[in-house]
């Protein structure tokens, strides 16, 4: 359990440090053409640590059932969690999602953000809520891993 908590925080201290280096202009200048993106990838892993780390909590501590059995589970989950990020950011650039919200001005790259901080939170209902999408939009019936008749 100590090495999933650590591999978490690691990830954490990582992503705040790529937040730090480029508001600080360490990387090459075409990089800032990518930093909405970026950013969300970022805010999916930081949104997947989170509930990572709270899993830790509640499972060792709260209700004592920590099991090894889960450990890929905590190790996969941030990377997961970027690419859902990631992903999120495609879906509302090309209007396939839409934030309820009224906007103001200079809001729509929080709302990036945050999106993207709750499809790293909450992976499995993000990909549900693709697949949504996916089926409206073209007819793609979804997955059997996100079907009701598995869970």
């Amino acid at each position: 359990m100590k090495r999933v908590f650590f591999y978490l925080v690691s990830w954490v201290l990582g992503v705040v440090a790529l937040f730090i280096a480029h508001k600080n202009r360490y990387f090459p200048e075409w990089v800032d053409d990518f930093s909405i993106i970026f950013y969300c990838v970022l805010m999916g892993i930081l949104g997947g640590c989170l509930y990572c780390l709270r899993g830790i909590y509640l499972n060792a501590c709260v209700r004592g059932t920590w099991d090894d059995k889960w450990l890929p589970w905590y190790f996969i989950r941030p990377i997961t969690s970027g690419i859902s990020g990631g992903v999120s950011w495609l879906f509302l650039s090309a209007g396939l999602l839409v934030l309820d919200a009224e906007q103001s001005t200079g809001s729509s790259d929080i709302g990036f953000l945050a999106l993207a901080f709750i499809a790293g939170l909450n992976v499995d209902k993000f990909i549900s809520k693709i697949e949504q999408v996916a089926q409206a939009t073209w007819g793609i019936e979804q997955s059997r891993s996100n079907s009701k008749e598995d869970k």
